[in-house]
């Protein structure tokens, strides 16, 4: 199988990798550095899928360089918040290409993706050292944010399947609210692998996750509220009819959660930090409503989960000992608020004449770039399903010669296809960087 990358340009593209200021960030020498975390996350991903040797991973924990990710993706997530949404209400910002913005708003999830693909690993959450809790605090900012929405009606549209208008700042908003969903699934797995390799973090970390953040409780009201399941079910990236024979199969997401609970709950480390008092207990007991004998034949070991919520519901757990423990506070995401406080403005209007304004020339040497960053080939290699015919469904061997985008079984259902397509292959032509929205997405799942 082809690589994307081989190890010493890796080797390369991960010693360079450098914590940017908030103002530089979709600056040129940013987006060089942007290209080059796609290339190992899409590098990651094929050694994980393939069980290869995972040297990505290798070289992020022997140079140091998770810390560096993690800086990188909390510097997207607040530019996002403080200064996407300063240019989502100029009436006259109008980019001459939406692919930087586009670009900037995929980071974060790129990020988390490469993240989810190496923190698998026990030496990966050690090497994260006190970015730790950084990386804690951004995944329980993430779910609470998945839990509040979904608990007030707002899950994602089928759009986000399809993907909105991108060409317009409206439209990367909206594209912007909509991967929320793909990046919180991520931060959950991400969560689970620091809870499977908890005990050698340190203590803070675990009393950021149990006493901080009690995450515990955040997972029952994952568990009730479930927002990766509706009529169909988030699986792989893409909201998916189940046939009712499958209604109970546990999803992915739902394994995460309960795993995690299992972690956090049944560990004698983490039982005696954990606050059994009234309001957590009866919070936890609404389990018991869950654990039915077909989601128990899955995981085996939610047994014991039933078996430890039986006991607690007739018994008063003792209160956690009060240790002093020197609590880690998350530098990251205070540093960099604390850098920019009362500068938002400025930064946004400079990006708005300087970075995201780019001439003609800039223009076609992105496009040039991202031509070979998102080399077809290479990328579908990554991509688990059999692309699709358009027209029919059926397995499909033919691709669009114009947009390159839109598959075909034969010439028939290409040319029955063609009125309902026309409109979108001139747009993907015409705006090179949605012509490969769909195969990113793909790989992010």
């Amino acid at each position: 199988m082809e690589n994307v990358i081989l190890f010493q340009e890796a080797e390369g593209f991960i010693q360079a990798l450098e914590k940017f200021p908030l103002k530089e960030v979709g600056s040129a020498r940013w987006f060089h550095q942007h290209e080059h975390i796609e290339k190992l996350n899409m590098q990651a991903v094929l050694d994980a899928s393939s069980n290869r040797d995972e040297f990505v991973k290798e070289l992020l924990v022997s140079l140091g360089k998770i810390p560096t990710l993690v800086h990188s993706m909390i510097s997207v997530e607040i530019w996002k918040q403080k200064i996407f949404s300063i240019f989502c209400k100029l009436q006259d910002f109008n980019p001459k290409s939406s692919t930087a913005l586009y670009m900037v708003i995929y980071h974060e999830a790129t990020i988390m993706n490469l993240l989810e693909t190496i923190m698998y690993h026990k030496d990966s959450c050690e090497a994260a050292e006190d970015a730790v809790v950084d990386l804690v605090d951004y995944c329980h900012r993430k779910l609470t944010l998945l839990i509040g929405k979904t608990a007030h009606g707002q899950q994602p549209s089928e759009e986000s399947i399809t993907g909105p208008d991108i060409t317009t700042v409206q439209g990367l908003q909206k594209q912007r609210d909509e991967l929320e969903l793909e990046i919180a699934l991520k931060a959950l797995s991400v969560l689970r692998y620091i809870t499977d390799h908890v005990e050698s973090l340190g203590l803070s970390v675990l009393s950021r996750l149990l006493r901080t953040h009690n995450l515990p409780c955040v997972l029952v009201q994952l568990v009730e509220h479930s927002p990766w399941n509706r009529l169909e079910k988030y699986m792989d990236g893409k909201w998916r009819e189940v046939p009712p024979e499958d209604q109970l199969k546990m999803s992915k997401q739902d394994g995460q959660v309960w795993i995690t609970l299992l972690n956090l709950l049944l560990r004698p480390e983490c039982q005696g930090k954990y606050d059994f008092n009234n309001f957590n207990k009866n919070q936890l007991l609404k389990l018991r409503g869950f654990l039915n004998d077909v989601l128990i034949d899955q995981l085996p070991n939610l047994e014991d989960l039933r078996r430890f919520l039986g006991h607690l519901a007739v018994t008063d757990p003792a209160p956690p000992k009060k240790d002093l423990i020197l609590e880690q506070m998350p530098e990251i995401c205070n540093s960099i608020m604390e850098e920019n406080a009362g500068k938002w403005q400025a930064i946004a209007k400079h990006q708005v004449k300087n970075t995201f304004n780019p001439s003609d020339s800039e223009l076609r040497e992105q496009a040039g770039r991202l031509s070979q960053l998102y080399n077809l080939n290479i990328l579908e290699n990554l991509i688990s399903e059999k692309p699709k015919c358009a027209s029919c469904g059926a397995e499909a061997t033919k691709r669009c010669s114009h947009c390159q985008s839109e598959w075909y079984c034969k010439r028939e259902c290409q040319v029955k296809n063609w009125p309902k397509h026309k409109v979108v292959c001139q747009l993907l032509y015409t705006d090179y960087f949605t012509l490969y929205q769909c195969v990113i997405s793909s790989i992010l799942s």
